[in-house]
């Protein structure tokens, strides 16, 4: 995992000490598969956990990310939508939604539920991340977007996927230069990025742009091919 998703992991991530229940112990296990990059395990071991105990807001939330991994997007909108009523101060399902609902294309939805986490959890940047790329995927309000980046970065200044979100966000204002110096900030925490290597390449002039593709065919940046595939950050993507 990523330091990126392996901060998202711990934000009250199911599997801590103290578990009682059979669910606490199912989505614990579940957890620690999904943490052992086999999302397919985990989605398996969890369904009949949550058939059984349908009031698991920890085995939805977690079943909301696995399904997002998958790239069932339906299936984690549903799961983020089961746990929000039962835990409507944890921003975690709401940005799991917002981040379903840009893939499905809803993009209004997805902006309202990324602030709605944003509200509920003002100090995480993961959720003015995932802000900024409902706005960019919304094609509007770029300078809202924008501001959303730079929230992140001054929450968590030493993480390359922000510096990245906000040249993007410079880049869709045109704020070419501005742009190029985010990406080269997020290139030196990250070298081997290649997204962010692409992005700067083609604002220098030697990459070409690719053709813009419709928002629901995004695809999400990371090792496809495997049975182990998770994505590397989950809202890069070429554009």
């Amino acid at each position: 995992m990523t330091d990126l998703d392996a901060a998202r992991a711990r934000v009250r991530l199911p599997g801590a000490p103290g578990l009682s229940t059979p669910t606490e112990i199912g989505v614990a296990r579940a957890a620690a598969l999904f943490e052992r990059v086999d999302p397919a395990a985990a989605a398996a071991h969890l369904e009949p956990i949550l058939a059984a105990d349908p009031e698991s807001a920890a085995g939805w939330i977690l079943l909301a990310r696995i399904r997002l991994v998958l790239d069932e997007v339906d299936k984690a909108l549903d799961a983020a939508n089961r746990a929000i009523p039962l835990v409507p101060e944890d921003p975690r399902p709401l940005a799991a939604a917002s981040r379903a609902l840009t893939l499905l294309g809803r993009h209004e939805e997805a902006v309202t539920m990324a602030y709605r986490a944003v509200i509920a959890e003002p100090k995480n940047p993961l959720w003015h991340d995932r802000v900024a790329w409902s706005l960019l995927a919304a094609d509007r309000q770029y300078a809202d977007a924008e501001q959303a980046a730079r929230t992140a970065i001054g929450l968590e200044p030493n993480e390359a996927h922000y510096y990245f979100t906000h040249g993007v966000t410079l880049d869709a204002l045109g704020h070419a230069d501005q742009a190029r110096q985010a990406f080269l900030v997020s290139l030196k925490l990250e070298p081997e990025n290649p997204v962010a290597q692409h992005r700067l390449a083609v604002l220098n002039g030697e990459s070409v742009r690719a053709p813009e593709k419709k928002k629901r065919g995004w695809k999400l940046f990371g090792k496809r091919g495997g049975a182990t595939a998770m994505p590397v950050r989950p809202e890069e993507h070429l554009p």
